[in-house]
């Protein structure tokens, strides 16, 4: 790890412990980022995506243990689902709890990846608490496929910008999502 690393690191969780937002490589696309049990941050998240806080957000934990604080359950079908993808996965899971406001869908449902980025995984880890992660982009934008495609606008609305990755210019797309039913049926939400 070079030094920036460490740094951004630093200086990420201190924003998210303060509230504030944070702009991010994730383990797909660059993403907005906040504390995802704290209200205040959430609804700055949907400020700046100028997006109706009726959409709910992704949320990005460090492994099995967080993220079974912050869901209701984990049905057989999501576990399989995770134990032979090799690409991030989004899973909507049937209930979250534990979370802020804004984050879970009107029917109670939550968005969740477990990240195996180095990056996300340490910013997880230091922060000891999920992460939103939602794509730097206005609502209805296209997503950004690297650092070079993120509107101005985004960058200076945010509390901290990470260096982490920037000059990558490969074109990352955002992770599949499926949805988990309690009774084990599964919905493809994004391919």
């Amino acid at each position: 790890m070079y030094m920036d690393f460490r740094e951004d690191i630093n200086n990420a969780v201190k924003v998210l412990r303060e509230g504030g937002v944070i702009l991010y490589p994730t383990d797909t696309i660059w993403g907005l980022g906040c504390d995802a049990t704290n209200g205040e941050a959430v609804k700055r998240i949907f400020e700046i995506k100028r997006r109706s806080d009726s959409k709910s957000l992704i949320v990005l934990v460090n492994g099995i243990t967080m993220l079974e604080r912050y869901v209701s359950s984990i049905p057989p079908a999501a576990s399989a689902i995770t134990d032979v993808t090799e690409k991030p996965v989004t899973i909507i899971y049937p209930g979250g709890k534990n979370l802020a406001p804004g984050v879970c869908g009107e029917d109670g449902s939550v968005g969740m990846r477990i990240t195996s980025d180095s990056f996300c995984s340490e910013l997880i880890t230091r922060f000891r608490k999920p992460v939103v992660s939602t794509s730097a982009n206005f609502s209805d934008a296209e997503s950004p496929g690297n650092f070079s495609g993120i509107d101005a606008g985004i960058i200076g609305s945010v509390s901290y910008v990470v260096r982490h990755r920037q000059d990558d210019n490969t074109k990352y797309k955002p992770s599949p999502v499926i949805k988990v039913n309690s009774d084990g049926t599964i919905k493809i939400i994004r391919i």
